[in-house]
């Protein structure tokens, strides 16, 4: 399972790549933006796809990992080493990424979910876990 979702995320960076931020299945139709992070063990670099809404001029990301009773890798990588760099479409650029919390990460999930009406289905996955909903903020060049 977890080489399927290796292989699943390689292809979508490749795609997101090759074609100007737009990826086919199972991303086709969402919006991409591509995170390449340091693991929070390994130190190494990483990259992930992930599905993404603006609030103003910042992205908002919600690591639900589908609905599971867990979070993904990536909240930890985020939570440990916060500087990432950005992708979206041929726009590049390194950014901090901020875990919401209370009132701003509930009005930051509705919104997304509203928008991309998955994400209603994941927090009911996922409950009682609350799902964790970052902002990523774009550093000042």
């Amino acid at each position: 399972m977890a080489a399927d979702f290796l292989a699943m995320n390689e292809k979508a960076i490749k795609e997101f790549r090759e074609n100007e931020g737009k990826c086919g299945p199972p991303f086709e139709g969402s919006p991409i933006v591509l995170v390449t992070m340091r693991g929070a063990k390994s130190g190494r670099e990483l990259c992930s796809p992930l599905a993404y809404t603006t609030d103003g001029d910042d992205l908002v990301v919600i690591a639900s990992m589908a609905g599971a009773p867990n979070n993904p890798n990536w909240y930890y990588n985020f939570i440990t080493n916060p500087d990432v760099t950005i992708e979206i479409g041929v726009d590049k650029y390194e950014a901090t990424v901020i875990e919401t919390k209370d009132a701003e990460r509930a009005r930051l999930y509705s919104a997304q979910a509203e928008q991309l009406p998955i994400f209603h289905k994941y927090a009911e996955r996922a409950a009682p876990r609350v799902i964790p909903v970052f902002r990523i903020v774009r550093k000042s060049e």
